[in-house]
């Protein structure tokens, strides 16, 4: 089935050209100007991910991004303008997937909106054959479940998203071992989609701070400036 993308923007030209492009490439999409009627839509018929513009009226991207937390873990892609860098980190640390700058390429959204569907189904899909579900990761106290995109510290539930989910795969596979930001970066994002640096370290920065809310003393991931990161178990 092709997926579905709601689209959440107070310009209604980016919402037609958004949407007439991700048509042409066999999504469906849900277009909202008014992040509220968007915020009642989307919980109640989750769309399989979303793009929300961060400046809007009545309720902004990272209000909408903070309501749609708690209840859903539902992939979210940020625009931005070029003058707000410190809400893409605040968004990026709130739990969006990626963000792209104004103005954008269409076919960067697109590439990008791929590759997070692309993971999400690798990390979320429920094999009906037993034997093919991944083994669980278990490194000390942290247990992954990549079949069921679970994971636990110290046997309590950590909710992590896609990206998010596969950094902290790629680090615990082999503990001790340095990956830089360009290894994590192609873990991450494929498809030759260009990231920087900043969003690998703003994607650590969450996952020490989630695991933190269950164990204050959470300190598995080591910075090696400049080199990379590692797991230590």
């Amino acid at each position: 089935m092709a997926a579905n993308i709601a689209l959440v923007d107070d310009d209604r030209n980016i919402l037609t050209s958004v949407s007439i492009a991700m048509q042409a490439e066999g999504f469906i999409t849900r277009v909202y100007s008014d992040s509220e009627a968007a915020l009642t839509a989307i919980l109640d018929n989750p769309p399989d991910l979303a793009v929300f513009d961060i400046k809007m009226p009545k309720m902004d991207g990272l209000e909408l991004l903070r309501r749609v937390r708690e209840k859903s873990n539902l992939p979210v892609i940020f625009l931005t303008s070029k003058d707000e860098e410190l809400d893409e980190a605040l968004g990026l640390a709130m739990g969006a997937d990626d963000y792209i700058k104004k103005p954008f390429s269409q076919r960067l959204l697109i590439a990008r909106v791929k590759s997070i569907l692309r993971r999400t189904e690798l990390v979320q899909s429920d094999n009906t054959d037993d034997d093919e579900l991944s083994e669980p990761l278990l490194r000390g106290s942290l247990e992954m479940d990549p079949a069921r995109h679970i994971v636990k510290w110290q046997d309590k539930n950590v909710t992590l998203t896609v990206t998010e989910f596969m950094i902290l795969e790629a680090l615990a596979n082999r503990p001790g071992v340095v990956k830089s930001r360009n290894q994590l970066m192609d873990v991450a994002y494929q498809d030759d989609v260009y990231v920087d640096d900043r969003t690998i370290d703003s994607h650590i920065k969450r996952l020490r701070r989630k695991f933190r809310e269950v164990d204050p003393n959470f300190d598995a991931i080591d910075t090696l400036y400049g080199a990379g990161y590692r797991y230590s178990e």
